[in-house]
């Protein structure tokens, strides 16, 4: 079942741009490859939801935030600037403190009487994030936007909205931990940010040395697949240890694989069988590696808050995927850490400035970025951790796995599926057959 909803009404104050407290250098900074493909130029949104705590009495939570922004951009000062466009397209930061938008806003309704739909796909995104006219763009917008919603029960939520291109889920992460701890009275973050974008930079004589699925595009897979992406409707899937337990029971006794590999593979499986494509088809599944703490030749700093990932794909007939034994999807997807290398890692940044800044292939494509180590939910800013902090939707053909708590207090995973709406009947009922069906499926929020 979908969300239960309630009409809110939310009163927006008039955006303010916050600028480092003190006086930031200003100058011009390149991005890296990574960070300037083609798929990352879109905005990701977060939502951090706190609840009324007695402490805090009297302090106002967007003033608290505002102040501490302040501070933070002192040393995250590139995302104050605004993006330029170089030769090729290329991406550069003008640091010129300009700012991040920054909205406060006050809800008509407690925090509790929204239950569940708190968590992804939310339905009130579009009220706790509200998308300033001209603010979404990639060149010249501001890079960061941040809204607090103050809840009449004295709760409230912490939208966050970023230009991927700056940043990726780990820089999210660093750059609220340093929020959070000078809100909280350091004088430095713990983790000071690192730039160093050219780590990830082309070589002087790019050339491509790998095989790189993730951007095969067929054209008219591309086509079909585009014809129906303004239909999608939306629905989360919970997993949790029983769910997972039941999925697991279809492999053989002692196989092993980690429980992503085993549940992205069952995801893309349901998922290429709720599509109905020709078995002849070919379909992709993406997942977001994320590089840092790997052993490669370089090292990736602990506070490199750019986009440190690669995107590697497995290919398959659709036929094939939907017919084997799961095992098939779980083998071809543990296949994909063998791309962890530093000759892939630089076969890749050279593609994007041979092939002019590629997106992720769109033709049947199945994309998964894993957020449950992140820590989303973690972000004390006086108030306690949130009761649920992450990526708030899934983008298109990208899904975003979130840790929560189902309303038993059970902890697991949940992630939110894009489908048409044929498809996505058919998803339910793929899903629900091949969980048992006297487990009752797995709980569709």
């Amino acid at each position: 079942m979908a969300h239960k909803t309630m009409p809110i009404s939310i009163t927006h104050h008039k955006p303010k741009l916050v600028v480092p407290s003190i006086i930031t250098p200003h100058e011009i900074k390149h991005l890296s490859e990574i960070d300037d493909q083609g798929s990352t130029r879109f905005h990701v949104s977060l939502l951090m939801f706190y609840k009324y705590n007695s402490i805090m009495e009297d302090k106002d939570p967007a003033k608290i935030i505002k102040d501490g922004l302040s501070k933070t951009l002192v040393f995250y000062y590139p995302l104050a600037g605004r993006l330029i466009e170089g030769p090729n397209k290329k991406l550069m930061v003008n640091c010129n403190g300009e700012g991040v938008l920054f909205i406060e806003a006050d809800a008509n309704v407690e925090l509790d009487k929204l239950g569940d739909s708190i968590k992804p796909p939310c339905p009130y995104l579009d009220l706790l994030l509200h998308n300033v006219p001209g603010s979404d763009g990639i060149i010249g917008c501001p890079l960061l936007l941040i809204q607090v919603t103050r809840f009449s029960c004295g709760g409230f939520t912490v939208g966050f909205r970023a230009n991927h291109t700056m940043v990726d889920a780990y820089g999210i992460k660093i750059f609220l931990n340093a929020l959070s701890e000078l809100i909280q009275g350091a004088s430095t973050p713990s983790i000071l940010p690192v730039w160093q974008r050219d780590l990830l930079s082309a070589r002087s004589s790019p050339c491509i040395t790998c095989t790189h699925n993730e951007f095969d595009e067929q054209i008219e897979s591309k086509i079909a697949w585009e014809s129906i992406e303004d239909k999608l409707i939306q629905q989360s899937f919970f997993f949790g240890n029983t769910e997972m337990e039941v999925i697991k029971n279809q492999l053989p006794s002692n196989y092993g694989c980690t429980k992503f590999e085993l549940l992205v593979a069952f995801l893309w499986k349901c998922r290429t069988i709720a599509l109905d494509l020709h078995p002849d088809e070919i379909v992709h599944l993406t997942y977001l590696i994320n590089i840092r703490g790997k052993s490669l030749e370089f090292e990736v700093p602990p506070g490199y808050y750019g986009n440190a990932f690669i995107t590697p794909a497995a290919i398959s007939k659709a036929g094939l995927l939907c017919s084997n034994p799961l095992t098939y999807a779980v083998e071809l997807i543990k296949k994909l850490k063998d791309h962890m290398n530093e000759e892939y890692i630089k076969s890749l940044t050279d593609l994007i400035v041979i092939k002019g800044r590629p997106e992720l292939t769109k033709s049947w494509n199945f994309i998964v970025s894993d957020n449950r180590y992140v820590g989303f939910d973690e972000f004390d800013f006086g108030w306690g951790k949130p009761i649920f902090g992450g990526v708030s939707k899934a983008e298109s053909c990208i899904s975003f796995i979130v840790p929560v708590k189902n309303d038993k207090g059970e902890k697991g995973i949940l992630i939110a599926i894009n489908l048409p709406p044929l498809a996505m009947k058919k998803f339910q009922e793929v899903v629900y057959n091949m969980t048992l069906e006297n487990m009752k499926g797995v709980n569709i929020i």
